[in-house]
C-alpha cells in the first residue's frame, strides 16, 4: 500500500505516537482503551436513560445512540430524528457523557451537529464524499466507520477527504466486513486493526457488536480488538436486549457490558494500557 496515497492520514504526517481525539473528557487513541456504549436506536426516554446509566456504571465514556436509523429494510424502525437528537443531549447531560449519533445525508450534519459531541459517519455512507465534507465543515468530532466491503485503503481515502477538508479530528472504527460466510453479521478483520495502527496516526476503534451481529460473540471479538490495538471499543447495550427495535440480537445487557468492562480492563493492561 502506498501511504503516498493518503499524506494526511499516514503514520509518516505525525512525528508523535499518533493523534488524540478529545469527545467530550474521552480521549480516543490515548494510554487508555476507552468504552463507546449505548443503545443501536433511541427508542423512549426511560430506555436511553437506562441504557445510558447502565454505560456509566460499566465504565463508558461515551454514550452511542441512533436517532436517525439507515435500516436495510424501509419497513423496519427508522428512528425518532430530531426527537431522538433531543433525547441524547438531555440524557447525556444529565450523565456526564458526550454524545456520538450518526447523520445520513450533508444536509442533515447542522442538525445533528446541534445536539451531539461527535458525529458517526456510517458504513453505508463511507464512500459519500459531500457527507464528508460536511461533516468536516462541522468542525465536530468524526468517528468514520469502514465500508462493509472497503479496503484499508479505501477506508484511509475516506479519512484523508475529511482532513483535507480541514478537520483533523478523525476516528475511524473497524465494524466488520462483508465475507462468504453468514454464520456471523459481518467478518471482525482484527488484523486489519493491526495495520491501521501502523498505517496511520489516527486512532482506531473497533465495532464488535455490528462485526458479530451476535451478543455471544462480542465479548470475545472486543477482547480480541483490544489485544490487537484497538483505542476503543464501541458496543451496543440496552437495558433489555430482548425488547429492542432494532439489532436485538447483538445488544448486550447491562450485565454482560460490565462483565465486558472488567474483562477489558485486564487485556489492556497486559498490553500496557489503562
Amino acid at each position: 500500500m502506498n501511504a503516498a496515497a493518503f499524506p494526511l492520514a499516514a503514520r509518516e504526517a505525525e512525528t508523535k505516537s499518533g493523534t488524540v481525539v478529545q469527545i467530550g473528557e474521552a480521549a480516543v487513541g490515548g494510554t487508555e482503551v476507552v468504552l463507546v456504549a449505548g443503545p443501536c436506536s433511541v427508542e423512549s426516554p426511560e430506555q436511553l436513560r437506562a441504557a445510558a446509566r447502565a454505560a456509566r456504571a460499566a465504565g463508558a465514556t461515551i454514550l452511542r445512540g441512533g436517532a436517525f436509523k439507515p435500516r436495510t429494510s424501509p419497513y423496519s424502525f427508522q428512528g425518532l430524528g430530531e426527537e431522538g437528537l433531543a433525547l441524547l443531549r438531555a440524557v447525556g447531560d444529565e450523565t456526564g457523557l458526550p454524545v456520538v449519533t450518526e447523520a445520513l445525508e450533508p444536509a442533515q450534519v447542522p442538525l445533528v451537529a446541534a445536539y451531539a459531541d461527535a458525529i458517526q459517519i456510517g458504513s453505508r455512507n463511507m464512500h459519500v464524499t459531500p457527507l464528508l465534507r460536511a461533516v468536516a465543515a462541522a468542525g465536530l468530532p468524526v468517528l468514520l466507520k469502514r465500508g462493509m466491503s472497503a479496503t484499508l485503503e479505501e477506508f484511509l481515502l475516506a479519512a484523508e477527504t475529511i482532513l483535507l477538508a480541514g478537520n483533523e479530528r478523525v476516528v475511524l472504527c473497524e465494524r466488520g466486513i462483508r465475507t462468504f460466510d453468514s454464520y456471523t453479521r459481518n467478518c471482525l478483520d482484527v488484523g486489519g486493526i493491526a495495520a491501521l495502527k501502523q498505517l496511520t496516526h489516527l486512532p482506531v476503534v473497533a465495532d464488535p457488536s455490528h462485526a458479530t451481529g451476535r451478543r455471544e460473540l462480542v465479548v470475545a471479538t472486543a477482547l480480541a480488538s483490544v489485544a490487537a490495538g484497538a483505542d476503543g471499543l464501541m458496543v451496543e447495550a440496552h437495558p433489555d436486549p430482548a425488547s429492542a427495535r432494532s439489532d436485538a440480537d447483538q445488544q448486550l445487557s447491562p450485565e454482560e457490558l460490565v462483565d465486558l468492562a472488567e474483562r477489558m480492563r485486564k487485556v489492556a493492561r497486559a498490553i500496557g494500557r489503562s
